[in-house]
């Protein structure tokens, strides 16, 4: 039986709220069987809690800061993450990272509170999940420097060149693979063609980032066999082969009971 893991979904947000139960219905339908939860910001934490507890073998919560919800004020942000940390069983610390896509007046902000939230990782023996937009240089710098061998995760969201994913792996990163990889015209299909599948997750960022054919519409788990399947042609193999893989990849990196 063919089982995909979703590795970062936002089902906890306002979009799914009403229709949660039909959200994870036909997600399980369509081979879904687990679901990891990146934290946003301070606002979102109890409704994802809320679904960690109600489904607490198949929604799996992260804990994080998203970067652009990063505020001068990250030190009380960051408090607040690792008191959660104390508290809580998390998969992952996510999801951190650095965006200077849309403004770059808190990079600086940005990127300590990457480095501390790295360390929080190290700390806790948890991998990490990592966004970054326009900022693959100030990403790296940070990783290289924080890498002590024990630091893992996944590049969440990956849509670079080959030298990009290479160097992404090199420090200990898969690369989750969403529905850009089914948009002819971002190139993805060709950079991912050439990467071995043991370096590779499946996610759908919902309710962002919908792949082809529900391009337009909101993204939700169910759709996570389009990008399995787009992967699967790209690849040249079955299916239940990219399942297979990658489904193991996110048990091992996120210490997923079986």
């Amino acid at each position: 039986m063919i089982q995909l893991i979703d590795t970062h979904a936002h089902i906890y947000t306002d979009d799914f709220q009403l229709e949660l139960k039909k959200i994870l219905q036909r997600a399980q339908e369509n081979y879904v069987h687990k679901i990891c939860m990146p934290n946003i910001d301070e606002e979102t934490i109890t409704s994802m809690m809320d679904i960690a507890t109600i489904y607490p073998t198949y929604c799996f919560p992260m804990m994080g800061i998203h970067p652009c919800h990063i505020t001068k004020n990250f030190t009380r942000q960051l408090y607040l993450v690792e008191g959660w940390l104390q508290k809580a069983s998390f998969v992952a610390i996510g999801e951190i990272g650095i965006d200077l896509y849309h403004d770059t007046n808190l990079s600086m902000e940005q990127q300590e509170a990457f480095s501390i939230q790295l360390r929080l990782a190290k700390a806790y023996k948890l991998p990490v999940a990592i966004h970054c937009r326009n900022a693959f240089k100030e990403v790296l710098q940070i990783l290289e420097k924080e890498q002590d061998g024990t630091l893992k995760g996944v590049m969440h969201c990956f849509s670079g060149n080959l030298t990009e994913a290479e160097r992404c792996i090199e420090l200990g990163l898969y690369l989750g693979i969403g529905g850009i990889i089914t948009l002819p015209k971002s190139g993805l299909a060709e950079t991912i063609r050439t990467i071995d599948l043991a370096h590779l997750v499946l996610e759908t960022d919902s309710p962002y980032l919908t792949p082809a054919p529900y391009r337009g519409k909101r993204n939700e788990p169910a759709y996570l066999r389009y990008i399995a399947e787009k992967l699967a042609e790209i690849k040249g193999v079955i299916c239940s082969e990219i399942a297979s893989i990658t489904t193991q990849n996110a048990e091992r990196l996120f210490a997923l009971s079986k």
